[in-house]
């Protein structure tokens, strides 16, 4: 694919990554209860249903995506639900870096808990099956192009959702003593909660 299409493209994904939504939400308040190591599964599944809607849209299967709406809203409600109870662990979370470290099994949840927000996020749905076919010639696809496309959206989503956390667990090593570390925790749960609720809002 040529070089300004690609650009274009990297350019479109960017700024729509980069606008606050529900996902920046819920990585930096992770990134504030449990640091960057917390917030990262998120942005991992958050990648991941980046992928989906781009393999969808790629493939011309957004008549599919729009077929398969109900469960995308089972998903979304289910997405809300588990960010919610991270809201909930965080705002009775006994203050100390020690009560957020994320667990094995956690990291999983919270990399499912990314996921399904990205699957139920009408803005990605709207970039990927509305937005991206008219920057890409999905017509002109190929699998170089692809892998291309691939690699631009893997390196900017990574780029930007990490780049959140870091900022956003810096934030939290500012803060030491236990009243910080409690309002803190609280802080991220707010957050949390917010990000369930524009998951819902925007829908």
């Amino acid at each position: 694919m040529d070089l300004w299409t690609l650009l274009t493209f990297t350019l479109a994904y960017g700024i729509a990554v980069l606008v606050p939504g529900p996902g920046v939400a819920a990585v930096v308040a992770r990134a504030l209860g449990g640091g960057f190591g917390g917030a990262f599964p998120m942005v991992l599944g958050i990648l991941a249903g980046d992928m989906v809607y781009f393999i969808f849209a790629v493939f011309g299967l957004a008549a599919i995506a729009t077929y398969l709406g109900p469960v995308f809203t089972l998903v979304r409600w289910a997405g809300a639900a588990y960010l919610l109870y991270i809201a909930y662990k965080f705002w009775t979370a006994a203050p100390g870096a020690e009560q957020m470290k994320p667990r094995s099994e956690a990291s999983f949840k919270t990399f499912l808990a990314g996921f399904s927000l990205t699957m139920g996020n009408p803005k990605t749905i709207v970039f990927y099956l509305a937005i991206l076919p008219t920057v890409i010639p999905l017509d002109q696809m190929n699998p170089l192009a692809f892998a291309e496309l691939t690699a631009i959206v893997i390196v900017v989503l990574m780029i930007v959702g990490c780049g959140y956390a870091l900022l956003a667990a810096a934030a939290r090593d500012l803060f030491k003593s236990e009243p910080a570390l409690r309002r803190l925790n609280k802080t991220a749960g707010v957050m949390m909660a917010s990000a369930a609720g524009l998951v819902l809002w925007q829908h």
